[in-house]
């Protein structure tokens, strides 16, 4: 399993971010003391770099391709071939309850999924499969925080922060093994 490091939200800090690539689109990754603070996938550099600063305007972003080089490797190896975990730290930067979700969405196996109302029960705190819903949509950390797992309790697929269409793909490609 990832480490998982508890970050404090609002602090100033530094954030440093770089591009790369993989099979469904464009990936940011943004590091803050050794962990990873994000991955966002989408289909731009612009957007994803609104994105990030959306999700940490109190922090000094800076662009750092060449510093970023291997973890990015890293990253987007993980993207197109997620079922080990990452091995990176993960800075996980939420309330109670989201980083509780966060860490049952880790626990899901490549290839299987859970329900909303299933992880809920599942926590060790109290939660409603729409507070599940609410911590999924609120994850920062694509993939290695695996959200694409979580679907309704029918098995049909809903919402996706990055895109209905990118969480089906990725539920497809690990169905197929």
């Amino acid at each position: 399993m990832n480490a998982i490091a508890k970050s404090e939200p609002g602090k100033a800090e530094e954030i440093r971010f770089a591009f790369g690539t993989f099979s469904l689109g464009r990936v940011l990754v943004a590091c803050s003391g050794g962990e990873i603070a994000a991955i966002l996938i989408g289909d731009g550099p612009d957007a994803l770099r609104r994105e990030l600063a959306g999700a940490f305007p109190q922090a000094a972003l800076v662009r750092d391709e060449a510093g970023l080089a291997p973890v990015v490797a890293r990253v987007s190896a993980h993207l197109e071939r997620p079922e080990a975990p990452l091995d990176l730290p993960l800075a996980l930067r939420g309330s109670a309850v989201e980083r509780a979700v966060w860490e049952a969405l880790s626990a899901i196996p490549y290839g299987r999924t859970a329900s909303y109302g299933e992880i809920a029960r599942a926590l060790p705190l109290p939660a409603t499969a729409q507070e599940v819903g609410a911590a999924c949509a609120a994850n920062r950390i694509a993939i290695a925080i695996p959200c694409h797992r979580v679907v309704k309790a029918d098995g049909s697929i809903s919402g996706y922060r990055w895109g209905v269409h990118r969480k089906r793909r990725l539920l497809a490609r690990e169905a197929a093994g």
